[in-house]
């Protein structure tokens, strides 16, 4: 069980993750950010700075997919709409400042353990969306498909807004995919 100054230290870690990527996320950043003390750098996270960004990329993901599970009875279009909402919500609370922290990782690392950890997580939220499609009505083979269509889509799109400084690229994209999660959702049983 994480205590309060390791799980302040996880938190503010994959919010520099988010707004500020890999190299820009240093354990005197965390500290400075949380308030924590230094002593708690090597008690919490004897294995290194590896060790703290693993545990901000498992929150990320716990968070992630528990806000997705607000949907698991829902249909194609309402779970591809809170997908984007998720997104939409970083950009707006970050004024279009953070983006996703597993990508940021997975773009800058030169660690082979944690590119292993990001594409464990990408993996895991592909396999996640592609089971809630599923219980939503989609065949198997379309919703893995359509959901690492999705994570891509989104993951590109929040870059886009970032880098243009304008929710429209999330906007444009999002209303793309919901359209083609109504066509998954509007074809007739047993069509491919």
């Amino acid at each position: 069980m994480a205590g309060p100054v390791r799980s302040k230290m996880i938190a503010g870690a994959m919010e520099l993750l988010a707004r500020r990527g890999l190299q820009a996320t240093s354990f005197s950043g965390v500290l400075a950010r949380t308030g924590a003390p230094r002593g708690s750098v090597y008690h919490h996270f004897p294995d290194g700075k590896d060790q703290l960004v693993a545990a901000a990329l498992d929150r990320a993901s716990a968070l992630a997919l528990a806000f997705l599970e607000h949907e698991s009875k829902a249909d194609p279009v309402r779970l591809t709409q809170r997908f984007f909402a998720m997104w939409r919500g970083v950009l707006e609370r970050s004024e279009l400042s953070a983006g996703c922290a597993v990508l940021a990782v997975a773009v800058a690392t030169d660690s082979g353990a944690l590119l292993d950890h990001t594409a464990t997580i990408f993996r895991g939220w592909r396999e996640h969306l592609a089971s809630l499609l599923v219980r939503g009505g989609v065949p198997a083979a379309e919703a893995a498909r359509f959901a690492t269509t999705l994570i891509a889509s989104a993951e590109g799109a929040v870059v886009l807004s970032r880098a243009e400084r304008s929710l429209e690229p999330l906007d444009l994209v999002a209303a793309e995919l919901v359209a083609q999660a109504r066509r998954l959702q509007d074809r007739p049983k047993g069509v491919p």
